[in-house]
């Protein structure tokens, strides 16, 4: 998932800053940076984008290494969460670093997510403006439940829940999306979709992509 600074055309390092001398909590464990390599992004048109990933079965050193260069691709790339097809691996793990509306940071991974059904009561809907790294430089309004939790388990297969509110939600809504084979365009009108496809068309990442065949 971008992040909204981009789109709000603010200088990215100064929002960075402003945003680290704003947050008061950290939920979650920071990765070590130490460790994994970034790798380019797939875009909208790449088939494992369009497709539901592979559950995974096997917790060990190759997930470990996969969550690590996940984390490298997503800080590469500016982004606040990531999905292991949007660098092409077909395997049903994501990793997030995302602010919720409260200014908490939260920080981690989730395997197998599967999102939570939620009570008619707490289908609060959100319209806020929404990118992705897999559809560069584009942003359109989507609307959202304002509440999200999602369960499943961490690299090790200890069973684990992450819930969030506001920006976190949606970030965890567009990730899990992401691994059942849904961008977030394919939840737009034909004209909004259509519109996000000529930003992509029109703008050009800062970031390095897998070109389509």
């Amino acid at each position: 998932m971008a992040d909204q600074h981009e789109h709000d055309h603010h200088d990215h390092d100064h929002d960075h800053e402003h945003g680290e001398t704003e947050v008061q909590k950290v939920v979650g464990e920071e990765p070590d940076l130490t460790r994994g390599t970034a790798r380019p992004i797939t875009v909208v048109g790449n088939p494992v984008l369009h497709r539901e990933t592979q559950t995974v079965t096997a917790f060990d050193d190759e997930l470990a290494s996969l969550i690590d260069d996940m984390f490298q691709s997503m800080y590469a790339a500016e982004g606040v969460g990531l999905a292991a097809n949007q660098i092409g691996v077909d395997r049903k793990v994501f990793v997030y670093d995302c602010p919720d509306d409260e200014g908490v940071r939260h920080v981690g991974h989730v395997v197998n997510p599967v999102l939570e059904e939620l009570p008619a009561g707490r289908r609060v809907l959100d319209d806020s403006q929404e990118g992705c790294l897999s559809v560069p430089t584009a942003y359109k309004e989507l609307a959202r439940p304002d509440f999200a939790a999602v369960t499943g388990q961490d690299k090790h297969g200890n069973p684990i829940r992450v819930e969030g509110t506001g920006f976190f939600a949606r970030c965890l809504q567009h990730e899990t999306d992401h691994l059942y084979g849904f961008l977030y365009i394919d939840k737009l009108s034909k004209r909004d979709r259509k519109d996000a496809l000529r930003q992509m068309a029109d703008g050009t990442p800062k970031y390095a992509t897998v070109a389509n065949d």
